[in-house]
C-alpha cells in the first residue's frame, strides 16, 4: 500500500494537478508531528509544507473524506474482484453456449487470466501510483474494464472472448487494484482491517449482482445485450471512485520494484508461499460448483446458476466480520483458521449429492474463503518494517500469488476432464489447506506460538 497527497492550496498544486500528478512528500518537521489531523482525512496542517508519509499520528482514521475513500475503494473492488468472482456463471454458460465444444480447462483460462492480470498488473503499477498518477490509473482501469465488457458482447469465438474478457478486462482490473488498496492505508492505521474489509465487500457484492443480472437477462435478451447491461452498470458504479477519491500523501521517494531481502524473512516468505498455494485451490468451487450441480443432477439449472451468488453473498460477511475481528485479534489470527476451514470444506464437497448440503456448503465456503481476499493487504502492512516499503512488498507478494491464480483453475479443468469432480475438490481442498498451513507458519515466525497474542 502506498500513500498520496493532493495540495490544492498552492500554485504548485495547480501545476501538478494539471499534469495529473501529486506532489511527493518529504520528511515532516519535528514541530508538525504535534499537529492534529483535520477531520475526514483532509491534508493535515503542517509547519513544514512537506508532510511525512511515516507520520502515523497524522493519519485521520475516520471522518467524511476518509470514509469516502472506502466507498470509492468499495466500487473499485466491485468492478475488479467482483468481475473475477462473476466468471463462474460465464464458465457454465460458455460450456453450453457460444463456446460449446471448447474444453472446460480452456474456458477456465479466461477467468484465471483475468485474476492473474489483476494481481500482476496491480503489482507492476505500484511505481506508477507512487509517481502521482492515481487518477490516470483509475481512469485507465475504468475505461478498460468497461470497454472489454462491451467488446465481449460482440464476441462469438474463443480468441475474441479471450482478448476482450481475459486480457482487456484483466488489464483494467489490474489498474484498479493498487488504487483500491493503497489509498486506504493513508487514511487508516488503527482501523485499517475494518476499512479494508468494508471495501472488499464490494468484490462479493459484485459477484452476487452481476451473475444474477446475466442469468436473468440472457435467456430473454440474449448474450450480447445481457453483457452490455452489465457494462452499463459498471459504467454507473465506477463513476463513484472517479468522482470522490482523493489522494492524501505520497511516499517521499519512489519505491523500489523489488525488495529481495524480504524473502530472507521467514514470515514474509511463508506468507507469500502460502498465498500462492492457497489461491491455486481457492477458486475451484467458484468456477466449477455450478457445473458440478448440473452434471450430477443435484439441482435444476435454474437453482444451479444461483449457487455462485450464494457463495458471494456469504462472502460479504466473510470479508467484513473477520476484518472487524482482525483489528482486535490480529489479521494472522483470523486468516489462518479461515484458510484451513475453507480447504476442509472443499473436501466436503466430495460426498455431497443433495441440494440442502450443497447450499449449506456454498454459504460456509463463501464466508470462510472471503478472508483470503480481504486480509492479505492488511497482513502485508504488518510484515513491512516501515510504511515506505509496503507497496514494494505487497507488489512482490501479489505478483507471485497471481501465478497460483493463473494456473489453479486450468489445472482443475484438466483434472475434471481426466479424473472427474472428486479429484477437482481434492486438489482444491489440499492446496488450500497446505497454503493455510504455510500462512500458519508465517504467523508463528511473526508472533510466536502464543495463541492469545495479537498477530
Amino acid at each position: 500500500m502506498d500513500h498520496g497527497q493532493e495540495l490544492d492550496h498552492s500554485s504548485t498544486s495547480s501545476h501538478t494537478l494539471a499534469h495529473d500528478k501529486e506532489v511527493h512528500a518529504d520528511d515532516v518537521s519535528q514541530e508538525s508531528l504535534h499537529q492534529p489531523p483535520l477531520d475526514g482525512g483532509a491534508v493535515e496542517k503542517q509547519i513544514s509544507k512537506n508532510p511525512s508519509v511515516n507520520n502515523v499520528n497524522a493519519i485521520p482514521n475516520g471522518g467524511p473524506t476518509a470514509w469516502l475513500q472506502v466507498a470509492g475503494s468499495f466500487f473499485l473492488f466491485f468492478n475488479s474482484w467482483g468481475i473475477i468472482n462473476t466468471f463462474g456463471v460465464y464458465q457454465t454458460y460458455y460450456e453450453g453456449g457460444i463456446l460449446a465444444g471448447t474444453s472446460p480447462s480452456s474456458i477456465s483460462w479466461i477467468g484465471s487470466m483475468q485474476a492473474f492480470l489483476l494481481m500482476l498488473v496491480g503489482a507492476l503499477t505500484g511505481p506508477v501510483y507512487d509517481a502521482g498518477y492515481f487518477r490516470s490509473l483509475v481512469f485507465t482501469g475504468s475505461f478498460l474494464v468497461i470497454f472489454g465488457q462491451m467488446m465481449l458482447s460482440l464476441c462469438t469465438q474463443y480468441w475474441q472472448v479471450f482478448i476482450a474478457q481475459a486480457i482487456c478486462v484483466g488489464l483494467g482490473a489490474g489498474c484498479l487494484f493498487v488504487p483500491s488498496v493503497a489509498i486506504i492505508s493513508t487514511y487508516f492505521s488503527t482501523r485499517i482491517a475494518t476499512a479494508m474489509g468494508i471495501a472488499a465487500v464490494g468484490s462479493s457484492l459484485g459477484g452476487v449482482i452481476y451473475p444474477i443480472v446475466f442469468y436473468r437477462l440472457q435467456p430473454s435478451i440474449g448474450f450480447g445485450w445481457a453483457t452490455r447491461v452489465i457494462g452499463f452498470m459498471m459504467l454507473a458504479t465506477i463513476a463513484v471512485p472517479n468522482l470522490v477519491m482523493k489522494v492524501r500523501v505520497l511516499p517521499a521517494a519512489r519505491r523500489k520494484i523489488l525488495d529481495l531481502a524480504a524473502f530472507r524473512e521467514p514470515a514474509y516468505f511463508c506468507f507469500v508461499l502460502g498465498g500462492f498455494l492457497g489461491f491455486m485451490g481457492l477458486y475451484a468451487p467458484f468456477f466449477y460448483v455450478q457445473t458440478y450441480a448440473i452434471t450430477n443432477n443435484i439441482t435444476n439449472p435454474n437453482l444451479a446458476f444461483y449457487l455462485l451468488s450464494i457463495i458471494n453473498s456469504a462472502s460479504i460477511f466473510g470479508r467484513l466480520i473477520p476484518n472487524l475481528v482482525a483489528d482486535k485479534t490480529g489479521p494472522f489470527n483470523m486468516i489462518v483458521p479461515c484458510a484451513l476451514i475453507s480447504g476442509i470444506l472443499s473436501l466436503c464437497l466430495i460426498p455431497i449429492k443433495a441440494v440442502g448440503p450443497l447450499i449449506v456448503f456454498c454459504i460456509l465456503y463463501g464466508f470462510f474463503s472471503g478472508s483470503f481476499v480481504s486480509l492479505p493487504p492488511t497482513i502485508f502492512v504488518h510484515l513491512s518494517p516501515n510504511r515506505g516499503i509496503i507497496g514494494t512488498r505487497m507488489g512482490m507478494g501479489f505478483a507471485i500469488i497471481s501465478i497460483g491464480l493463473l494456473i489453479g483453475t486450468p489445472i482443475c479443468g484438466q483434472i475434471l476432464a481426466h479424473a472427474g469432480f472428486t479429484y477437482v475438490w481434492v486438489f482444491g481442498g489440499v492446496m488450500t489447506v497446505v497454503g493455510g498451513s504455510f500462512i500458519g507458519a508465517a504467523r508463528v515466525f511473526q508472533g510466536g506460538w502464543a495463541l492469545t497474542k495479537k498477530v
